[in-house]
């Protein structure tokens, strides 16, 4: 099973501790995990999840990073960012390729619901 840590967020947009402290971003990755739980419909655990969950929760916590950054918002898995470019941010990803790869991985998430007939 694999574990989300700070680092992993950090990671995966370029930011330090400075740029968002470990609180701030501990907070961003339990929401994180709260909404991959209410997508899935099952409890999941950032400390003890499979890999995908894992990536799933990494990058959210990263977009909802980006928002801190630049005074943006993020709502479930619609992004808006403030207009301020902050040089933190320079090697960052775009937020839309964090938002298509966060859809593409939620789609591999979800399980196939069968109907009976």
């Amino acid at each position: 099973m694999a574990n989300v840590s700070l680092l992993d967020v950090r990671d995966a947009i370029n930011v330090s501790a400075a740029d968002v402290p470990d609180e701030k971003l501990l907070k961003m990755i339990k929401r994180a995990e709260v909404t991959l739980s209410l997508e899935l419909g099952k409890a999941v655990a950032s400390g003890d999840c499979s890999e995908a969950e894992k990536e799933f929760i990494t990058l959210l916590a990263a977009v909802y990073a980006v928002c801190y950054v630049t005074g943006g918002s993020a709502v479930g898995l619609s992004f808006s960012v403030g207009d301020q470019q902050v040089s933190v941010l320079d090697k960052a990803p775009p937020l839309s390729v964090l938002q298509q790869e966060l859809e593409r991985l939620l789609g591999g998430l979800k399980q196939p619901v069968l109907g009976s007939a």
